[in-house]
């Protein structure tokens, strides 16, 4: 397998960011989204090394980078992925779920990405309002009720599979709990990621206005999905095709919201690999 190395930029907060650096190649930044570090895609990562080099971030707050700090929102996110690109000189970048929004507003506010890939950015809520299930998911973290805060956040952010989704509310803490259990028993961190929750639901927040304020992006787009995924995450790539001036959509069959993590986590990186790599070498 390709060697992977690590490296840190300079955020303009002074805020650290580190991040894994595998393959060789034009420069692609891989932002994560919810609940993820940059390891989350790794295996994408390792499938796209032939042809780009791939940078993959912790975002603040997670992993090996700085803190997030009192004042988050997606200004210092889109501050961090502009210092990467700027470092790398990466003129390509893909963003997943919130990491999505994030791309979508760097590509928006910066002109250095020349194609980005958003995949699933949950755009476009309609009357849900993420920020009002904020003051309860502080809460139920301050009293140590992870499960509790992990199926607000959820909930927040109308991010879970749709089969959770139709749940009682006692059922899906229930399992959630059972989850993480099965998570510490395994070694995994997830539970550790649950304040960063917050992050995510602020970012989603913020973007929640109009779509066409995105038809000023000037970078080509693939617009990327999967047939599986929560109907609104759908429809925020539908509204996307219609204002962004340079895009194209696939729609990956039989594929979910979890298409480009790794294979442990139900992902399909190989598969995500293949359209990637078509549109960035087109």
């Amino acid at each position: 397998m390709t060697t992977t190395t690590l490296g840190t930029v300079t955020s303009a907060d002074g805020t650290t960011i580190s991040y894994h650096e595998v393959g060789h190649g034009p420069g692609l930044v891989i932002l994560h989204g919810a609940m993820q570090t940059g390891e989350s895609q790794i295996e994408l990562a390792h499938a796209l090394s032939g042809d780009f080099t791939c940078y993959l971030p912790d975002r603040r707050g997670r992993g090996r980078s700085g803190p997030a700090g009192a004042d988050h929102g997606l200004r210092p996110e889109v501050d961090d992925l502009d210092a990467l690109v700027r470092a790398t000189g990466a003129p390509y970048a893909l963003g997943v779920s919130s990491g999505a929004i994030i791309t979508l507003r760097t590509a928006l506010a910066r002109r250095a990405l020349r194609k980005i890939v958003l995949f699933e950015p949950p755009l476009g809520l309609g009357p849900a309002d993420p920020a009002r299930l904020l003051p309860r998911l502080d809460r139920e973290l301050a009293a140590g009720r992870t499960a509790a805060a992990l199926v607000t956040g959820l909930r927040a952010a109308r991010l879970g599979p749709p089969f959770f989704n139709a749940l009682p509310r006692p059922l899906q803490e229930l399992l959630t709990n059972l989850m993480l259990k099965s998570q510490d028993q395994d070694g995994g961190a997830f539970g550790a990621l649950a304040p960063t929750l917050r992050q995510d639901i602020q970012v989603v927040a913020e973007a929640s206005g109009d779509l066409a304020e995105y038809g000023s992006v000037a970078a080509e787009v693939l617009l990327l999905g999967g047939t599986r995924s929560q109907g609104h995450l759908r429809s925020a790539l539908d509204g996307l095709e219609r204002v962004l001036p340079h895009a194209r959509r696939v729609a990956m069959e039989g594929l979910d919201h979890s298409a480009t993590s790794n294979a442990a986590q139900r992902g399909r990186p190989e598969r995500v690999a293949e359209e990637v790599r078509r549109f960035l070498a087109g």
